[in-house]
């Protein structure tokens, strides 16, 4: 019995460890926080029934080592997990007779900003605890970071870097295909922060919300955490959400921040509770892991029963098929779910799902719909061995100690569909009137197999014009579309081919690198292609793999073909170079903000994001508003130009 419980143990460790190596060094989740949290509390039990504790236990150790180029560096004190609770409760009763700040426990990626004589030198990610990444220049580019503060000693403070949902959605939304779009936040701001480009992490629209106070000597805080928070707020610091409790109102305030989640645009997986009363704090020392002044209070996951229905495979254009459990509707957190991701056939087994199955599903983070338990685990699921769409193979493959099903068919026509719509989309080639239902029952009918025949319509004029919805003015207004578009650029192209992460911005960097030589950039090797400025070791792996392919290339040679390219025009003085600029509000001497970004680019200058304290220029119709931008470029000294200011800089003030 002892031996099993032994066995049990080590199989824990080793299952969380793979668990939390893939959430904190590759920015991927293999398992739901529920799963995590269940099997890291059957760990703490085992352990203190048993009396065993491994030295590598997640128990034990705070986190894993950091994987990435970037420089690292040991914490001067280390940073500790927290211990937690679901229950009401238990936090009431850790308070005691103290009063506690109860703020959110935000969901990002924490930061250790250092300031000396009033000036940002060195910002450095938690790591493992003990040794971060070094990463100041992106925390430089930051949306809120004081790069200046008043105070003039040394201040070291601790807090969150976060992208905020609005951000997250907008930027999802520029990114045509599905299957490239970031998955939550947290991946994304951990990607961004970690950037060896900071130019990249300022487009993404980084805060840091500042969540406690290492260092600050010379400072009366008259012993209150309280009035740490205060004081970094008067040196321009966004501190969390805080609110002062005592055991009489907490019960109170968890409720007040559980109803304020589904509007909180700031991700977060519970709540922290601290001791206000600093020195009392610090009488209580620490753990080997944890703190005693403070601990962390997670939600208590509404679970409701229900019965799995079916499991519905969704097809995408790289061939990756996605089971979504499809359950009897149920309520939770007040609203009505009746689907919840799988994400891919490992944990679709590990759930041993079958249909008609009892299953339990909560919103994690009281958000989003997942699969808590499978009651009955019948596991009589078959997986599909054809695709939904095409018929073809359809093949489980293992990337990862992951299992993921895969359409095997080139010619599916999901495939072809999603990437056709990527093809003709906005920054692509940019050819209007055929939309996603145009491509797919032209595809269906048969005039269209390869990207080149988009540009030979004029073979079924005849059947195209008698199509429902089409008429001869539809028809040419298609072919005129199609002639527009064969003249284009190089990054077009590139981006519209459908390599998987190369967006529009990566394309252009790509073929800026190569001097716009199609031919070297086919041959290119993935070390090469890493030592570019934004491109790492995923993106030239998938553009290597994707040029190593005969039918790719033979495809793009028929391209070829029917294309011709614009030259990108440099002026010789580039009068820009050097310059940043970021624009906002609406345009009125351009056709849109993009034409204007390219204009800005063709003169050897750059377009960002957001304003820092990098930017050159806010260009704003609006010059007097009081928007966000504004206001940040006001602080900063940036000059505010209209786009009419702009003109008149680049000697074009009489464009119309």
């Amino acid at each position: 019995m002892a031996e099993d419980k032994t066995k049990r143990i080590r199989e824990l460790i080793g299952t969380l460890r793979a668990a939390g190596r893939a959430y904190y060094q590759e920015s991927r989740e293999i398992m739901s926080n529920f799963e995590y949290d269940k099997l890291y509390d059957e760990l703490v039990s085992l352990e203190k029934e048993t009396g065993i504790v491994f030295a590598n236990s997640p128990t034990q150790n705070v986190g894993y080592e950091v994987v990435s180029a970037l420089p690292k560096e040991r914490h001067e004190k280390p940073m500790l997990s927290l211990n937690k609770t679901k229950s009401v409760e238990e936090l009431a009763d850790w308070l005691g007779g103290q009063t506690g700040l109860l703020s959110w426990k935000m969901d990002g990626l924490t930061i250790v900003l250092t300031y000396q004589n009033g000036t940002l030198v060195k910002a450095v990610t938690r790591g493992n605890g003990e040794i971060g990444e070094v990463i100041t220049a992106n925390a430089k580019a930051f949306v809120n970071v004081p790069l200046n503060i008043s105070y003039q000693g040394e201040l070291i403070l601790r807090g969150e870097a976060i992208i905020r949902y609005s951000d997250f959605e907008k930027i999802n939304e520029q990114i045509e295909d599905v299957d490239a779009k970031y998955k939550n936040p947290r991946n994304l701001c951990s990607g961004s922060v970690r950037q060896l480009n900071s130019e990249i992490t300022a487009q993404r629209q980084v805060h840091f919300y500042a969540f406690s106070l290492v260092k600050a000597d010379g400072i009366d805080f008259k012993n209150s955490r309280k009035e740490q928070f205060e004081w970094l707020k008067t040196q321009g610091f966004e501190v969390v959400e805080y609110h002062e409790v005592t055991k009489e109102t907490l019960p109170e305030t968890v409720k007040m921040y559980s109803e304020a989640i589904a509007e909180n645009d700031t991700p977060s997986d519970g709540l922290v509770l601290l001791y206000d009363d600093i020195a009392y704090g610090q009488s209580l020392g620490r753990t080997a892991k944890f703190p005693r002044d403070s601990i962390a209070f997670k939600w208590a996951d509404e679970i409701q029963e229900t019965k799995l229905l079916y499991i519905e495979w969704s097809a995408s254009r790289t061939g990756l098929i996605n089971p979504v459990a499809v359950f009897e509707p149920v309520e939770l957190e007040g609203t009505t779910v009746s689907r919840a991701s799988v994400h891919n056939v490992s944990i679709l087994k590990e759930l041993q799902l079958g249909i008609g199955d009892t299953i339990t599903v909560y919103k994690a983070n009281m958000i989003i719909p997942q699969i808590a338990e499978n009651l009955t685990q019948s596991g009589n699921l078959i997986i599909p061995d054809v695709c939904p769409v095409c018929g073809g193979e359809a093949k489980i493959i293992k990337s990862n100690d992951v299992e993921s099903l895969y359409c095997m068919n080139p010619d599916c026509q999901a495939k072809k569909i999603k990437s056709f719509d990527l093809f003709v989309s906005r920054d692509a080639l940019n050819i209007d009137g055929l939309s996603e239902m145009t491509l797919e029952k032209f595809i269906a009918a048969g005039f269209i197999h390869e990207f080149d025949d988009i540009f030979h319509l004029d073979r079924h004029r005849d059947a195209i014009v008698t199509m429902e919805g089409f008429g001869e003015k539809s028809y040419e207004n298609l072919i005129a579309a199609a002639k527009t578009a064969s003249h284009t650029t190089l990054p077009r192209l590139i981006f519209g081919l459908g390599i998987a992460g190369i967006g529009l911005a990566n394309a252009k960097v790509i073929c800026r690198h190569f001097d716009f030589n199609l031919d070297a950039m086919r041959k290119a090797g993935a070390e090469e292609l890493c030592s570019i400025d934004g491109i790492g070791g995923v993106l030239a792996d998938a553009w290597v793999t994707y040029f190593k392919n005969d039918r790719n290339n033979e495809t793009l040679d028929h391209l070829l073909a029917d294309l011709t390219f614009e030259k990108e025009v440099r002026n010789e003085e580039q009068t820009l170079a050097g310059k940043t600029f970021v624009i906002t509000g609406s345009v009125e001497r351009f056709a849109n903000r993009k034409e204007l970004q390219e204009k800005i680019e063709a003169l050897g200058g750059k377009a960002a994001g957001s304003v820092s304290a990098k930017t050159s220029y806010l260009i704003n119709n609006d010059v007097t508003s009081n928007s966000s931008k504004n206001k940040k470029a006001r602080e900063l000294g940036i000059p505010i130009l209209s786009e009419a200011d702009f003109l008149k800089m680049i000697g074009e003030e009489n464009a119309d």
